[in-house]
């Protein structure tokens, strides 16, 4: 039995919740104390927060983005290489379980982003500190450059598979199509909430899957009209490399305004707080409420 007043090992419970295996590196709600007497005096998250933010060990976890966003660029547009013999459905698929698997395989470390737009999503919900934020970013940028440059160098149809990989418009207008990557960011950015963040959610049941088919159902849908890329790292780094930059701004606003409003809304709605806060001895096995909450059943 950990050592220490309620609140704290409430927050060391809900640490385990999310899946969190070393303590040291993660700050938690509230302030928190384990063996290295850690604090966390300068959580983004505030003392109110019910959830671990992201903080510490800013290398690794820079690594592990660089590592998930090369590759979705790489076999995202490779995908779009072979259209011909893939079809939407393919291009589609390769875009979902690349991110299932980097998802899954990564997820613990960094939170497999590998999207600026979830990565603001967390900015704006206090989930992340801004410093690391800062560099999730960069990374994700430089991860998609590399990976377009080095599809320019490998596949025999060179530049022209850059050119296609970079999102563009069809059938609709700016506007439109801004709406279209609004909406469909702002699914991504609500299922990774919902799995990844919460606590009572399915990420260690699905990992990444929830994650990854909700990008193939994106595409599938809307991928003919905008591309469905619902991420600025996905398209900044064919547009950059194709000098393609028709209608760029698309790509940008669309997906950080459905972030911002995913992540407000499953914040708001669902994470403050998941529940009362008990104040009574745990050893007596009673959760008292505090004054004004609704006792715990």
């Amino acid at each position: 039995m950990p050592h220490g007043p309620p609140r704290e090992q409430l927050a060391l419970k809900r640490l385990a919740a999310v899946g969190a295996d070393d303590v040291e590196s993660v700050f938690l709600c509230g302030r928190v104390r384990h063996d290295v007497q850690a604090t966390c005096a300068s959580d983004p998250s505030g003392g109110d927060r019910s959830v671990a933010c992201v903080y510490g060990d800013w290398g690794r976890r820079a690594a592990a983005e660089f590592v998930g966003t090369f590759a979705l660029v790489f076999i995202g547009v490779g995908s779009i290489a072979i259209a011909a013999a893939s079809g939407l459905t393919g291009i589609a698929l390769a875009h979902g379980l690349t991110i299932a698997v980097m998802a899954s395989a990564v997820g613990h470390i960094s939170g497999g982003h590998f999207n600026p737009a979830v990565t603001l999503g967390f900015v704006v919900t206090r989930r992340i500190v801004p410093a690391l934020a800062g560099i999730y970013v960069v990374t994700q940028l430089l991860a998609a450059i590399v990976a377009a440059l080095a599809l320019n160098w490998l596949l025999p149809v060179g530049g022209d598979a850059v050119d296609r990989g970079a999102p563009a418009i069809a059938g609709v207008n700016g506007l439109e199509a801004t709406v279209l990557e609004a909406i469909l960011t702002f699914f991504l950015v609500w299922v990774v909430f919902a799995t990844a963040v919460d606590p009572r959610g399915a990420f260690k049941s699905i990992a990444g899957l929830a994650i990854g088919l909700t990008i193939t159902l994106d595409i599938l849908a809307a991928g003919p009209f905008t591309g469905a890329a619902m991420n600025p790292a996905r398209a900044f780094g064919p547009q950059l490399i194709g000098n393609v930059w028709s209608d760029a701004w698309v790509w940008y606003l669309g997906p950080a305004l459905g972030g911002i409003g995913a992540a407000l809304a499953y914040e708001w709605l669902y994470l403050r707080p998941l529940a009362p806060e008990p104040v009574g001895p745990p050893d007596t096995g009673v959760l008292e409420p505090r004054p004004g909450d609704a006792a715990l059943s």
